[in-house]
């Protein structure tokens, strides 16, 4: 009896330390995140990639399974979230604002946040997060030589030398509300010496090449980098809505693993206009791979 009492103790103090042992090893991670698969979705387009990126590997890094869905047209995104096909991505304010809630134009950055803060929750059942300081808005790029000529540094200053500079169109910019109609509206006529139209993906070598002078851009466009060619002129008089990048994200969603809000908004929180130019430039001008640009730069922050 003695000696199956030892066995049958030596038994439960196995069992005992084996559970123990594998109770610790669970601990060593966050249970709140244990098997819980967060779909992340981006837009077609290298900086949003970039950035939903980010995301996924900033989640992963706090523990949570991720489930990468890339590259949705930005036509389709909102609906792919609001249909619980994703389950967050990275939106700009001012396309929250003018396309999808189709509202007035708005150039407060805060006061265009709260309003689709407040809109989403209530129509879609979607959260935004902290907005970053990073703004990939619509804006006018000169050569740095032809502004250096003529003194140029905003808008302003460009319609009074308008008829001394060669504009590089792309045909609907000419036509849009929020192109050259909105623009002289605001700033008074553009009356070029010419104006040819160019395929947008062309307008960087167009005026390298000497073959235009001004041209529409985005103002984090990686080729933006390369300051000694090219200069964003300020938008003096505010014309174009702010588009703030941050993270949207379903309700439910948020409301199960709140921790979220609390990994994205201290990415947002490293995001500026000139960060982010300098990302899209490792992708589309240096030729890397958006998902190692991505890494890099997250490891970098942690």
């Amino acid at each position: 009896m003695k000696r199956k009492n030892i066995i049958s103790t030596v038994a439960l103090l196995a069992v005992t330390l084996i559970v123990s042992g594998c109770s610790g090893l669970a601990g060593g991670n966050d249970s709140s995140t244990e098997n819980t698969v967060i779909r992340v979705g981006s837009k077609d387009f290298t900086e949003n990639l970039v950035i939903s990126e980010i995301y996924a590997l900033a989640l992963e890094d706090a523990g949570y399974d991720v489930e990468r869905i890339p590259n949705i047209a930005s036509s389709v995104v909102h609906t792919s979230i609001t249909n619980d096909e994703i389950d967050l991505y990275p939106e700009y304010t001012g396309t929250g604002l003018l396309v999808v809630l189709e509202m007035e134009m708005e150039t407060d950055p805060q006061k265009v946040y709260d309003t689709i803060k407040a809109e989403y929750d209530e129509q879609f059942d979607l959260t935004w997060l902290d907005y970053a300081e990073a703004n990939d808005s619509a804006g006018l790029v000169i050569k740095t030589s032809v502004a250096e000529k003529y003194g140029i540094e905003t808008v302003s200053d460009l319609q009074e030398h308008a008829s001394e500079l060669r504009f590089a169109s792309q045909g609907e910019f000419d036509q849009r509300e929020d192109g050259l109609p909105g623009l002289t509206k605001a700033y008074g006529e553009f009356n070029w010496k010419s104006s040819t139209v160019y395929d947008n993906s062309l307008k960087y070598e167009v005026l390298k090449n000497d073959e235009a002078d001004v041209a529409p851009a985005y103002t984090t466009e990686g080729q933006l980098t390369d300051k000694e060619e090219f200069t964003v002129l300020v938008d003096d008089k505010k014309f174009w809505p702010p588009y703030n990048l941050a993270p949207v994200i379903r309700n439910e969603v948020l409301k199960e693993n709140p921790d979220i809000a609390e990994i994205l908004n201290n990415i947002s929180s490293t995001l500026d206009t000139e960060t982010v130019t300098g990302l899209n430039a490792k992708v589309d001008v240096d030729g890397e791979e958006y998902e190692a640009v991505a890494k890099e730069y997250f490891d970098s922050i942690k």
